[in-house]
């Protein structure tokens, strides 16, 4: 199993953008690409977290209890058709940790999918999680076939036009480095100076990095950027010593973290910074349909879960502790249109 670093998101807060190479997902998760996936992740009153991972995760039951006064907010369509379709946008590669198709060959996990049944167990739905497309999953949320998103999707200002957001999670842009490398990222570009650092071309990180090496070019300093063809190559230049770090999307860089743990160059966050820029702390949100009514009890479910110490547990099991949130809001800010 050889150490990966997230290739690039989708520039303007997409969240599909997360997808790892399909070579690799097929080795390491035997992603089959299908439609949908009937196991509800469910044994003995508990959720199985990180079920069929492969060590992308690990491997959790959390005990969740249906919380009625909560179920009795949902839509009377949703409550009495006794199930949560949840969508996932991972199709055809599937983007771990967030979502892919296990290594039973039918199993979608991830914590994107992991949390959609979290949810559903709150709610006392049966979760039917459904892969399709970046695309698709859209088409879903707006014809009804899909009730709720949960794909790493990113609260945007542009979004809310159609669709109502219930958060769950930092959007984070991370730094990795060598685990022996003692640089830290102090959240201020100044401490980039005389850096190395690779970056995906055409992403939004990449649109940070340049901002700043233009204000430290200003200041006579220097940050060199440097572009690889691809994961493996950034990971060789990065473990020669050619560039300092990488810097791309947070659950990225702890898959890179998880997978290379016990090899012979493991490596390690060194900083983290909202994929929405200094001005704005980025969100990940669970989506629906606006004004589909699934808002409120989907953000109460959320709240439950973090309130009771399920949420914890699961961002855990899959290395994303650091992008926790004490609160899910409904609507929050999101990205600006002038952003994206």
């Amino acid at each position: 199993m050889s150490p990966h670093i997230t290739p690039p998101r989708r520039r303007l807060g997409v969240a599909g953008a997360v997808l790892a190479s399909a070579a690799l997902v097929v080795s390491l998760a035997a992603c089959s690409g299908q439609a949908s996936a009937e196991n509800d992740g469910s044994s003995n009153g508990g959720v199985a977290i990180a079920a069929h991972t492969n060590g992308v995760g690990t491997p959790t039951t959390i005990q969740v209890t249906t919380v009625a006064k909560i179920a009795d907010e949902l839509p009377a369509a949703v409550k009495s058709s006794g199930k949560l379709v949840i969508g996932v946008g991972a199709l055809p590669a599937g983007f771990p940790p967030l979502a892919f198709t296990g290594d039973d060959q039918k199993t979608l996990t991830g914590s994107e999918p992991d949390l959609g049944r979290l949810v559903a167990a709150v709610l006392g739905l049966k979760p039917e999680v459904k892969n399709a497309t970046w695309d698709n999953l859209f088409v879903g949320i707006d014809t009804g076939a899909t009730d709720v998103g949960f794909s790493n999707i990113t609260d945007t200002e542009q979004r809310k036009e159609k669709y109502d957001f219930a958060s769950y999670r930092k959007d984070e842009l991370a730094f990795t480095v060598l685990k022996k490398n003692t640089w830290e990222f102090n959240g201020d570009y100044e401490n980039l100076a005389g850096k190395t650092i690779a970056v995906s071309s055409g992403t939004n990180q990449e649109k940070i990095l340049l901002e700043w090496k233009t204000k430290l070019e200003g200041e006579g300093k220097t940050l060199n950027v440097k572009y690889y063809p691809d994961t493996n190559s950034t990971i060789l230049a990065l473990n020669s010593g050619k560039i300092d770090a990488s810097f791309g999307p947070n659950p990225g860089a702890a898959y890179q973290n998880t997978q290379s743990a016990s090899s012979a160059n493991p490596t390690r966050t060194a900083g983290t910074y909202s994929g929405a820029g200094a001005s704005l702390q980025g969100l990940i949100a669970a989506t629906v349909k606006k004004g589909s009514g699934l808002d409120k009890p989907i953000a109460d479910a959320i709240n439950y879960l973090i309130d009771n110490g399920q949420y914890a547990k699961w961002l855990k099991a899959y290395n994303l502790t650091n992008e926790g949130l004490p609160k899910s809001e409904i609507n929050p800010p999101g990205l600006p249109i002038s952003n994206q």
